[in-house]
């Protein structure tokens, strides 16, 4: 029996080669008990190869496309894309998803999600979500007591005191993504999957309680490339529900459409989960940062600014009306995507405007045809359900089939037109460090100039910058974006930021760890697929230091070396 480093009096002995190395707290045991852990032990024995081998896939597929190879539609799954087959129906509380808010699983966060007035509250362990444990395990004991109805808040500066409603928005839960692993927890010294752990602890303690109360364990499932991504998550579900005597088919999954590949398997992936599938949806913001990324090392394929990809360019229409047609001709719901503004508190000009682009991307989804949309804050939920009530009269639009559309592959792929400022140049360089800033203080969404950013638009910022300097893009006025360019700006917006926030928060923050990080993703030629990989080494590190209660040195690693740059960072 092993169980967490250096204290081994403080847990339950853990499940046999199951090592936890986290921070304890008596609270944790309630979630991770005994039995717990023994069915994310059988989750990670019996589906980590294939996890495994699918992310080489991944690799295989990227090789290719640097080869000059473009995605296309199957030829070898023709027959599930002509046959005629549904998806099983979805239970009566998930017909109607008019309005889905979106969030990160802190305990307040979850209860103004689920008083919104939203139909749905997507609980996030993904994108909006920074992976400390004690977000992490935290995240699902707030889950558990929101399922119980027993949660509640109380604000330290102002003693204002939450609890849920007696209407609230039904939940779903997004665990992380297939490449992201769950570091603290390592079985016969393997880390387990971030998606096995976060799916698994939530469905073990919630899955029976949730089907009691006439719901059900709802998921949505990011970043997915392939149809044989879907089919691991359908054998996870099938697992799970026998493991658990949950009966077949309660699970229900939506499908974030978010990466340049997945369009091209459409059928193929709600056919692999057609028994728990609970349709799809339009994750844009990863959509776009997948297309600069699969494609960054192909010459030609440089994106304008990030202000000039909306949801009106020519491959944002194809794929978004695409997901329409192919979900509404197999019964699937296909849910439409995140506006990033949010409301501007003391400008009611720049308020104004914003809401204004809310109701237009809103109208624009109704109109094409989806069956509910995202937002990001509780003050947006009625602007959107307004728009969705006058534009959708029933609880959802299965019956347009949008037959009058068709696309190609050549269309999906189609680059938007645009050009390249210093203004975005420069606002991607600030917005970038300003996220993993927050990202590193345990923040993954955050409020930015009026914008809601998590880590799929720090993404956007960080690909165009490294896209832009290595292909020695031009801007607009003609400078070639090389290191001596980037450098110079990236130092200005350094000193914009500290003048900003003060020198003491300055100091306090995580600002010069933000930096490194983000400059040795710009500057270095080796590609690093998501910028949270190396801001996870740092939070597993001062986790480290909370188990060993003791000033230790951080491991060697990718994020460590970070520090070392040839050339001073002036901060």
């Amino acid at each position: 029996m092993t169980s967490i480093m250096n204290q081994p009096n403080k847990w339950n002995p853990a499940p046999e080669g199951m090592t936890i190395k986290a921070p304890f707290q008596e609270a944790y045991q309630e979630i991770l008990g005994d039995d717990a852990l023994q069915f994310i032990k059988a989750l990670h024995l019996h589906f980590n190869v294939q996890r495994k081998a699918l992310l080489r896939e991944r690799d295989v597929v990227q090789q290719k496309i640097d080869a000059g190879w473009k995605p296309r539609f199957l030829p070898e799954t023709a027959e599930i894309r002509s046959s005629e087959w549904q998806i099983a129906p979805v239970p009566e509380d998930i017909q109607d998803r008019r309005v889905e808010i979106t969030g990160p699983v802190d305990r307040k966060m979850i209860i103004n999600a689920m008083n919104s007035g939203a139909n749905v509250f997507m609980a996030d362990f993904e994108d909006s979500n920074s992976p400390s444990w004690e977000n992490v395990i935290g995240g699902q004991i707030n889950l558990r007591d929101a399922i119980n109805r027993s949660i509640s808040f109380v604000n330290p500066d102002n003693g204002k005191e939450y609890r849920l409603n007696e209407r609230t928005a039904t939940l779903f839960v997004r665990p992380r993504g297939w490449h992201l692993e769950e570091k603290h927890v390592e079985i016969n010294g393997e880390p387990i999957s971030g998606s096995l752990f976060d799916f698994g602890l939530y469905f073990f303690h919630n899955a029976k309680t949730l089907l009691k109360k006439g719901a059900g364990p709802y998921f949505y499932l990011p970043k997915l490339e392939s149809h044989r991504e879907a089919r691991l998550w359908n054998d996870v579900f099938v697992f799970a529900q026998e493991y658990c005597d949950v009966a077949y088919g309660s699970i229900k999954a939506t499908v974030l459409v978010e990466t340049i590949l997945a369009p091209f398997q459409l059928n193929e992936i709600l056919f692999e989960l057609k028994d728990h599938s609970a349709g799809m949806n339009c994750g844009r913001w990863d959509y776009i940062f997948s297309f600069i990324k699969k494609f960054r090392n192909i010459p030609g394929y440089v994106f304008p600014d990030r202000s000039q990809v909306n949801m009106t360019v020519p491959f944002m229409r194809a794929y978004t009306q695409l997901v329409i047609k192919t979900c509404h001709n197999r019964g699937a719901h296909a849910i439409g995507g995140m506006a990033a503004q949010i409301p501007i508190k003391n400008n009611e000009v720049a308020n104004e405007a914003a809401i204004k682009k809310v109701k237009a991307d809103k109208l624009r989804e109704v109109t094409d045809g989806h069956d509910g949309t995202w937002v990001a804050h509780p003050g947006l939920v009625a602007i959107a359900k307004e728009i969705f009530d006058a534009g959708m009269k029933t609880p959802n639009q299965l019956h347009v089939k949008r037959e009058d559309f068709i696309c190609t592959a050549d269309e999906l792929l189609q680059l938007p037109e645009g050009t390249i400022t210093e203004e975005g140049l420069r606002q991607n360089i600030n917005v970038g460090i300003l996220y993993l800033e927050n990202w590193l203080r345990g923040n993954g969404a955050a409020a930015i100039y009026n914008l809601m950013e998590d880590a799929a638009t720090a993404e956007i910022c960080r690909t165009q910058v490294w896209q832009w300097l290595h292909n020695r893009a031009s801007l607009a006025d003609g400078r070639i974006i090389d290191h001596s360019l980037y450098e110079d700006m990236r130092d200005d917006e350094i000193e914009q930021i500290r003048s900003t926030v003060g020198s003491k928060a300055y100091q306090e923050g995580q600002y010069v760890q933000a930096i490194c990080i983000f400059n040795k993703l710009i500057v270095q030629n080796k590609w690093v697929d998501f910028l949270t990989l190396p801001g996870y080494e740092l939070i597993l590190s001062n986790d480290e230091k909370k188990v060993c209660e003791e000033e230790v040195r951080e491991p060697e690693s990718e994020a460590s070396l970070f520090v070392a740059e040839e050339k001073t960072i002036t901060i």
